[in-house]
């Protein structure tokens, strides 16, 4: 069990937030791959609230990075993202250009399910939506990863351009948008450090073996 973890940890370890993506194609299979790995993901009430939308159409992909390239400017060069926002973001070089928008071979958009739509037409009830997308987002991108695709979690802000877009129901909400493909052979990534263990794990009481 113990090497099991380890294996799991190297592998989770090299991974990166890459925006320098091919335009190699991706089989579908290997999206639909992922979002099942996803969709393993435990929900409130096991309602599984998400949608995966997953997007090939060159046209379409280059709508989306328009319409995310102008809300990133307004983030970027009209200060909707405060000073110290922006100070933070500097040593990782993003600007308002998401041109992996429309190089990757995919996006997937992942949307929230803020309720249910019964046979009858009437709302059910949803829980713990964020949550249980979050953790289903956290699988997609480690399956990607396990696979040895790349991608990035973008959430341009506000995201509702993506709901009209893409012709979604008024109950679907936008969570997050992956790029998805395989880094460019000169791919360059920020030379970042993860915490260590004990600055994001405490432990209360003894070992039990």
């Amino acid at each position: 069990m113990a090497e099991r973890a380890d294996d799991l940890h190297q592998l989770m370890d090299r991974r990166r937030s890459v925006r320098m993506l091919s335009d190699e194609p991706v089989p579908v299979g290997l999206i639909e791959a992922a979002v099942r790995t996803a969709s393993t993901a435990p929900s409130g009430a096991h309602q599984q609230p998400w949608q995966f939308i997953a997007i090939s159409d060159p046209a379409t992909k280059r709508e989306i990075r328009l319409a995310a390239e102008a809300e990133e400017r307004i983030n970027y060069e009209e200060h909707r993202m405060n000073d110290a926002w922006q100070h933070e973001l500097a040593p990782l070089g993003t600007d308002w250009h998401k041109e992996f928008l429309e190089i990757a071979p995919w996006i997937v958009v992942l949307f929230e399910e803020r309720y249910g739509i019964r046979d009858d037409g009437s709302k059910r009830t949803h829980y713990y939506v964020k949550e249980s997308c979050g953790i289903a987002a956290g699988m997609f991108i480690t399956a990607l990863h396990n696979m040895g695709l790349a991608t990035l979690t973008h959430t341009p802000t506000p995201m509702a351009f993506l709901t009209k877009l893409l012709g979604r129901s008024s109950h679907e909400r936008p969570f997050v948008l992956f790029p998805v493909g395989f880094p460019v052979e000169d791919c360059q990534v920020p030379r970042l450090a993860r915490k260590p263990l004990d600055q994001v794990l405490t432990i209360i009481g003894p070992d039990p073996q």
